[in-house]
């Protein structure tokens, strides 16, 4: 079931009981389409409206003005919330707000035995998603008894398991430790690559933004940027501007260009920046 995403003119504030208006405007008239199977990266520091913008994405929050579609469906549509949760999982940034079982291959069950699936699907779904992200071994473990990048991989199994066409991850890597990070990114990737499911990643982190086909940037609940990661991360001092970084080894062309070395300002891997240099140095 392919999947495109669509805002058109959206702009959110929060209301309170009485329907009038109870924050400042989140998102102001923020147009964007996501195509189905890409990686898209979010970005934006504290505040920008990344998290607001992702919570869109299933119904979570709906827009106050303008119109949020998954494939074709309105999500301001209360009778159309199965059919677009069934489209688009959401991966929060702690893993343990999302597990609800002891076991971890009950918790992956959890979502599949709501839909109402035959006990052998969910089996069979529950066991598909855990091989997918590498914890099929760990399926009779206690949740509280694995690290917290395994714990994340649980929680991205729980959502793969319902076979959605896109998931939304929330900046699943916030709280991990490096190898954590890497091991999620690794799942990200691969659920990407392999099985053709789109992936909305919010972060903090240049470097898994750097792994994205798409960045976008946002400032002040609008897009500031959106392209491939190389052309967003060679706006250097633009980045800066708005409070983000870029990565490191962009930051080290940067200055390397400040002192009159003439590099492509769109490397962003390390074995691109090598090659430049070794260039420079014949």
């Amino acid at each position: 079931m392919e999947i495109r995403i669509a805002a058109e003119h959206l702009s959110f504030h929060y209301t309170d009981e009485d329907g009038k208006t109870a924050s400042p405007e989140i998102l102001k008239d923020l147009s964007l389409t996501l195509e189905a199977g890409s990686f898209v990266a979010v970005l934006g520091h504290n505040g920008c409206g990344k998290s607001t913008l992702a919570k869109h994405m299933n119904a979570i929050l709906v827009p106050t003005q303008g119109h949020m579609y998954v494939s074709g469906i309105d999500t301001c549509d209360d009778e159309k919330l199965y059919d677009i949760r069934q489209r688009v999982g959401m991966v929060f940034q702690n893993p343990d707000n999302q597990i609800v079982a002891t076991i971890v291959e009950e918790d992956v069950a959890f979502g599949p035995e709501n839909l109402g699936l035959l006990p052998e699907e969910i089996r069979r779904r529950v066991d598909d998603a855990l091989k997918a992200v590498g914890m099929y071994e760990y399926r009779m473990h206690a949740p509280n008894q694995l690290s917290g990048g395994q714990k994340q991989r649980v929680a991205i199994a729980g959502i793969i398991a319902m076979r959605p066409s896109c998931i939304v991850l929330d900046e699943p890597t916030a709280m991990l430790d490096p190898k954590g990070r890497r091991e999620v990114m690794k799942t990200i990737r691969m659920l990407n690559h392999t099985y053709g499911i789109t992936i909305v990643l919010i972060t903090h982190y240049m470097e898994e933004a750097a792994q994205a086909d798409r960045v976008i940037v946002m400032d002040e609940g609008k897009i500031l940027l959106d392209d491939a990661p190389a052309e967003v991360f060679s706006h250097v001092e633009q980045m800066k501007q708005v409070g983000l970084d870029v990565p490191q080894v962009t930051e080290l062309v940067y200055e390397l260009r400040q002192c009159g070395l003439e590099l492509d300002p769109h490397i962003i891997t390390e074995e691109d920046c090598v090659l430049a240099l070794l260039e420079q140095l014949a």
